[in-house]
Order: structure tokens, then C-alpha cells, then sequence
């Protein structure tokens, strides 16, 4: 996948195109908005910094939500609500402050990128395997355990489809909430426990699913006797 990284801040952008090309990713760093205006090289994502020394971020958002559809999260130190909230009404599709992690960005662009993209765009390598037990099918959005279909609920396999982006990953439960169910939801987050409950149920013994108080979730895969590398497997990583 191919990122164009628009940040004035060199430490800053040199971290995270190095933690990105670790992940498979391919980066354009830019560090001015003209520059990431006038970069016509093809790219799926746009990493955008608002304090950019030549322009201001949320105008270049503007522009370049403008010129087409590609999605851009903005990436910015101002925490201010209302920052975030008119960044993501000129056309943004999500809004990290720093700091942050890297893991953290990879997931939200593959939330991001999971949102926009239809599901006929999905990997056609076949399911996702996770460990002995779990498959994921995400261009037909089906699960499987032991090979029989497990039904679930629609947000219950977006949940699920999150979690397994990253095993292991510990995800904040507004990253959650934003992902799974709205980027704008304001409402309580008491439905995230709900489906955590019918995922550990319904998938008991292929995945556990711990919470961290006051943080979030960590998806793990649970190993399998018959799992010989004793390792996490999980085949055709979606990037």
C-alpha cells in the first residue's frame, strides 16, 4: 500500500516511514503543502500534518479531498476538539493527535482503507488463517471454526475483522468505537462489550480476548497442540 506522508516535523516523519516500511508499506514523505499538492506520483492514503510551515493543513485537506476520494487521515499535535471536528468535515476520514504510536496508524488506515474500499477489492489470495482453528473470509465476510461457519451479527464480524488486523495489539476503545462502528460516535461504549462477550462465546478456544482496564482490548490467537511451529500463524496479512 502506498502512503503519501505530508509532515514538516523531520524526527517525526523519519520514525514513522521507517515503522511503516517495516509493515510493508510503501512512503512518500513530503514536508510541505505545496509539495503534497503537487506530488503526482499514485498513492491510497494520505498521512496529512495540519502544522505544515507553508500552508495550512486543513486547507490542503480541503484541496486534495477535492481532487478526488483517496482517504486522508490527518495527523496533527493541536487536540482540540474543534480542529478534529473540522478536519473531518473538509473531508477527512479520521483525525490521530500526537503523540502516537505506529501500530496505532496502521490500524487506523486499515480501518480506514477496510471502510472505504468495497469488499470486490478484498484480497483474492483466499481467508485469513489465524492459528489451526480460525479462518476469516473478508472479501466474503464469513468466519469459520473448525471449518464450520460461525454466524455473526454484522458488527460482531467488523469487530472481529478490527481485532485480527493486529493480534496482539492493545486498541483503545475509542479506536474501536471509531473503527467499528463511527468515527463520530459520542455515545456510551457499552455495546463494545456486548459483542467482545458474543466474539469469546461464539469463538471459544481460537481467540481470547483480553480487556485492559480502563484502556481497551487485546485480541490473542490461542495456541493449538496441533499448532507445530507453536506460533501465532496468520496467512495472507492484509497490508
Amino acid at each position: 500500500m502506498r502512503v503519501l506522508l505530508v509532515e514538516d516535523d523531520e524526527p517525526v516523519a523519519q520514525s514513522l516511514r521507517r515503522g511503516l516500511l517495516r509493515y510493508g508499506f510503501e512512503v512518500a514523505w513530503v514536508s510541505t503543502g505545496g509539495a503534497a499538492l503537487s506530488h503526482t506520483d499514485p498513492y491510497d492514503v494520505v498521512l496529512l500534518d495540519l502544522g505544515l510551515p507553508d500552508t495550512d493543513g486543513l486547507d490542503v485537506c480541503k484541496a486534495l479531498r477535492a481532487r478526488g476520494d483517496v482517504p486522508i487521515i490527518v495527523i496533527s499535535a493541536r487536540s482540540d476538539e474543534t480542529d478534529r471536528v473540522v478536519g473531518l468535515e473538509l473531508g477527512a476520514d479520521d483525525y490521530v493527535s500526537k503523540p502516537f504510536g505506529v501500530r496505532e496508524v496502521i490500524a487506523r488506515i486499515r480501518a480506514v482503507m477496510r471502510r472505504v474500499q468495497p469488499r470486490d477489492r478484498a484480497a483474492d489470495a483466499g481467508p485469513d488463517r489465524y492459528g489451526t482453528r480460525l479462518t476469516i473470509d473478508r472479501k466474503a465476510a464469513r468466519v469459520r471454526l473448525d471449518g464450520d461457519e460461525v454466524a455473526l451479527a454484522p458488527k460482531e464480524y467488523d469487530l472481529l475483522a478490527f481485532l485480527t488486523e493486529e493480534p496482539g495489539a492493545l486498541m483503545s476503545r475509542e479506536q474501536i468505537m471509531e473503527a467499528v462502528w463511527d468515527a463520530n460516535w459520542f455515545g456510551p461504549t457499552k455495546t463494545l462489550d456486548v459483542h467482545v462477550a458474543a466474539l469469546r462465546r461464539k469463538l471459544t478456544g481460537a481467540i481470547a480476548i483480553e480487556a485492559v482496564r480502563g484502556v481497551g482490548f487485546r485480541l490473542e490467537i490461542v495456541k493449538n497442540e496441533k499448532d507445530e511451529t507453536n506460533e501465532i500463524v496468520k496467512d495472507a496479512e492484509p497490508s
